[in-house]
């Protein structure tokens, strides 16, 4: 007995255990979806905001930039390194030795090239080529870009400006837009080639895995239910699995999020579902109820709900038992086993004090009245007379459901009650008075609802709910 007693502290110290990593386990699955699916949108927002990454985080565009098969654009690199070139050259030789001259005249020509071929369309940054072409234009007021890079290149500018102030402006108003140009290599199906796939698989294969086992795992833990529905009902989950449309992923990393503990998403649902749940909710109990409503109504107006009720033979049935006769049956024996004792004393209270104040103007009590001698007749015989036939009446009441015969009289008396009602309801007048009725309340009930649907705010309705429901889980 001691050896038994002793297991039971080991049984629930292994449950916990095993709780214990199953909740560890889905937390460190949860903060894997969570990472990749940052990863993702890290990724599908790169090209939009490289820019930024260029200009405060280089070192990210430096790593990342392979992935995304982004290479400097040729032309506007090999611009660049002739500016720097120049930039050598300016400051060995100066403005008017033949190599400066042979520079100046190789960047006017590759600025030419450089506005008439537009190496941003690749990166479909057209606003950035019109800007790199306006501050040229305003730098040097001049309405053409063309005339403005060949001026500004030119010997005569950079001396009468100074060629270190026009490469400070370059290097702070131009180089950075010429910098963010890029060139995105092309695969056969012109599409542009991309190798986060190369990354993403490994936590699709991670994603598959554990999917496929925790199905499995359910299906052999629920009887009857087999792999393939398991695999159904967390179809989310598969999302994790499609090496595009990555953002779905956000449907299943949440759900893992809720799930596992780490976040709680109850709230932050309600508010988001909160009003169209409202308003849905409202549509869909007028649409019931009106369902409900017109379905009662037809089947009055048509007569169908007499016909159930008073010729029942079509009327389908799950048993052979007929449900009134046994309801009755149940609510008799109710009422004279379990409530009438209960209510004994006040039963025979009422049945002493009707049957005292008819007994008192009965002609039979005025007849002894009359007899000599009887005019002193104690109250207290008349009190114990009245007593006796109320006790008498609620045994008569009491047993004579019990008894066998008086349960057949009774009997007897309800069905000839149900039948006469039958047939008194089967007359066609009555029929259509009672159509008539019935049609109408329904259709006041509909209009009422309506109404009051109307009036009523559903949100408020859902707040309530809520609250409702908020209270319930507190005194749990």
């Amino acid at each position: 007995m001691n050896e038994a007693n002793t297991d039971f502290p080991a049984r629930d110290a292994s449950s916990r255990e095993s709780t214990n990593g199953k909740r560890w386990w889905h937390k460190f699955v949860a903060v894997i979806a969570v990472a990749n699916l940052l990863l993702v949108f890290f990724n599908l927002s790169y090209i939009p905001l490289r820019d930024v990454y260029l200009r405060y985080i280089p070192a990210i565009v430096h790593h990342y930039d392979p992935i995304k098969s982004i290479e400097p654009h040729p032309d506007t690199q090999r611009y660049l390194d002739t500016v720097d070139r120049a930039t050598q050259q300016f400051a060995t030789s100066g403005l008017e030795a033949a190599p400066t001259a042979t520079l100046l005249k190789e960047l006017r020509q590759q600025s030419t090239d450089l506005i008439a071929e537009n190496p941003f369309s690749v990166a479909n940054k057209f606003a950035t080529f019109a800007k790199l072409k306006r501050r040229m234009e305003y730098q040097l007021d001049i309405p053409s870009a063309q005339q403005a890079f060949a001026t500004f290149w030119s010997s005569p500018y950079l001396a009468q400006v100074g060629w270190d102030n026009a490469l400070t402006f370059f290097d702070e108003k131009i180089r950075p837009l010429l910098a963010v140009a890029y060139f995105r290599a092309i695969d056969e199906n012109g599409q542009f080639v991309d190798y986060f796939w190369q990354i993403d698989l490994y936590f699709i294969a991670f994603f598959a895995l554990e999917f496929l086992g925790r199905t499995f795992l359910s299906s052999r833990r629920y009887e009857g239910l087999s792999w393939g529905d398991a695999i159904l009902r967390r179809w989310y989950d598969g999302l994790m699995l499609l090496p595009t449309w990555r953002w779905l992923r956000l449907l299943p990393v949440l759900v893992r999020l809720h799930k596992s503990g780490l976040v709680n998403m109850q709230r932050i649902l309600a508010q988001i579902t909160h009003e169209p749940a409202a308003y849905l909710a409202d549509r869909t109990s007028t649409f019931l109820l009106l369902r409900l409503v017109n379905q009662t109504q037809e089947a009055v107006d048509t007569g169908e709900a007499a016909q159930a009720i008073l010729q029942p033979q079509n009327y389908l049935r799950v048993s052979d038992i007929d449900k009134v006769d046994a309801i009755i049956d149940r609510v008799l024996k109710l009422s004279i086993y379990k409530v009438l004792p209960q209510v004994q004393p006040d039963v025979e209270a009422l049945l002493r004090h009707s049957l005292k104040g008819a007994f008192k103007e009965s002609d039979f009590f005025q007849m002894l009245q009359q007899i000599p001698g009887m005019q002193a007749l104690p109250m207290e015989v008349t009190e114990q007379f009245s007593e006796y036939l109320a006790q008498a009446t609620y045994e008569v009441l009491a047993n004579s459901y019990a008894d066998l015969q008086g349960r057949e009289l009774f009997d007897h008396l309800t069905q000839n009650f149900k039948q006469t009602l039958k047939q008194e309801l089967q007359d066609k007048a009555t029929q259509a008075e009672l159509q008539s009725l019935l049609s109408d309340l329904l259709e006041e009930l509909k209009l009422n609802y309506i109404q009051g649907s109307v009036q009523k705010n559903p949100e408020a309705t859902l707040a309530e709910a809520e609250q409702l429901r908020q209270d319930v889980e507190e005194r749990s």
